[in-house]
């Protein structure tokens, strides 16, 4: 009986002790459960988005050319008799610069000189006769119409003759006065390849190169090729500052004067030209120039940190609090520069973005929005 007896209490107790240990777990887990139930959502830091403006220096190669420069040839076959310039010379607008010789031209000269002066007297004959024909023919009966209209027929012709003799004429005297070799604006001869008596002209050897190379070198063209991205920062009359090599310690500067208006299809660079003043000739055309311009936003644009803005393999985004909500918005990228980037978006001034946004913080998700501290 007492084995029984005990037998029974330590089963009674084992019951009792396993009792307790099913109500503290189960009171555990409820415990848990209830916390889960009311745990907050991730907390993440927002600020309010606003408009910016982004400085900054672009630096690009450019060229110095002649703001004019032309070769000048011979229009006409003919030696070369006179040098009036050379490389170097500083010469003026319809300055002789060099004097050609075709014997020829001066032979077609006089023959046409001589025909006009015989048309000429031909003419003044018909002429007179015609008018005193056309006077007795006043006396009824002295003299028929059909010769009185012969007369004047001939007057006519000889008349039209003169007149393409003198065009002959003067064309000829027009190509003699291409033999005269003058510059057609102020500025430096920069190449000279003909020398005295050499023979120049469409079909001489002297017509390979021309005779003389003339720039303008007082006002000259700072071109510049400015890339696609960059384009749409830089307008008409926009200040840009240069250096070249020559002169390592100065600085120069222009306005943008000329925009090309269209990308060069082989560069994908819009073409850009500067005018730059050079009265004491210090610049010299073909110097490769280091350009300075500045690049900034419009007042208008949305500047945001660079944490703001993510970048996955599938689109570029910023994280907008709303309600409590994360919404993933599409941006594109404009100007980065040193931690602040210009985005465009279907944003408003105000709007809450995360300022160190992830892929981990999911669409749609639950955020509790802490306002950035000011600094």
């Amino acid at each position: 009986m007492t084995n029984k007896s005990n037998l029974k209490k330590y089963f009674s107790a084992a019951s009792i002790g396993l009792a307790a240990v099913i109500f503290l777990f189960s009171c555990k887990n409820s415990h848990e459960g209830s916390e889960q139930k009311t745990a907050e959502p991730p907390a993440v830091e927002v600020f309010a988005l606003q408009a910016g403006k982004i400085n900054s220096t672009m630096r690009v190669p450019g060229e110095l050319v002649s703001f004019r420069d032309v070769d000048l040839y011979a229009k006409v076959s003919s030696f070369c008799k006179q040098l009036y310039a050379d490389v170097g010379t500083e010469v003026k607008g319809g300055q002789l610069l060099a004097l050609m010789e075709a014997p020829e031209i001066v032979s077609q000269l006089a023959s046409a000189h001589a025909r006009v002066e015989a048309l000429t007297a031909i003419y003044k004959a018909s002429k007179a006769n015609y008018e005193r024909l056309l006077e007795t023919s006043k006396t009824p009966g002295t003299i028929s119409q059909n010769d009185l209209d012969q007369a004047l027929g001939k007057s006519n012709s000889d008349y039209s003759q003169l007149e393409a003799a003198q065009s002959t004429q003067k064309e000829i005297s027009q190509m003699q006065s291409y033999l005269e070799i003058r510059a057609p604006f102020d500025g430096i001869i920069s190449a000279r390849n003909v020398s005295l008596g050499a023979y120049v002209g469409p079909s001489g050897k002297g017509s390979e190169f021309p005779m003389f190379t003339l720039n303008e070198q007082k006002r000259l063209r700072l071109v510049v090729y400015i890339p696609e991205a960059y384009s749409s920062y830089l307008h008409q009359d926009d200040e840009i500052h240069f250096g070249v090599k020559a002169y390592p310690n100065d600085k120069f500067a222009g306005k943008v004067k000329r925009l090309a208006g269209a990308l060069d299809k082989r560069l994908r660079a819009q073409r850009i030209e500067v005018d730059v003043i050079n009265e004491n000739k210090k610049l010299l055309p073909g110097m490769i120039a280091e350009v300075e311009f500045s690049l900034a936003t419009n007042p208008g644009t949305f500047v945001v940190p660079s944490s703001a803005l993510v970048n996955s393999t599938e689109r570029v985004f910023v994280i907008r609090i709303s309600n409590k909500k994360a919404e993933w918005v599409d941006v594109k990228k404009g100007m980065d520069i040193s931690g602040q980037v210009e985005i465009f978006g279907p944003l408003s001034l105000g709007d809450q973005l995360v300022t160190t946004a992830s892929e981990e913080i999911r669409k749609g998700a639950d955020v509790n929005a802490t306002a950035k501290k000011k600094e």
